[in-house]
């Protein structure tokens, strides 16, 4: 009986950790990505 029960705490727990996983999203923002690249300045 002790086996079942630990099974089925582990089963909540994994169905709440997806639950979480799902309602977070786990996305960011996109954000521009801006940097200046040096250019040579021979070449035209």
């Amino acid at each position: 009986m002790t086996g079942r029960r630990a099974v089925g705490a582990l089963v909540v727990l994994v169905a709440a950790l997806l639950l979480y996983a799902w309602i977070d999203g786990g996305e960011e923002p996109l954000r521009p990505i801006a940097e200046p690249v040096p250019v040579p300045e021979g070449i035209r």
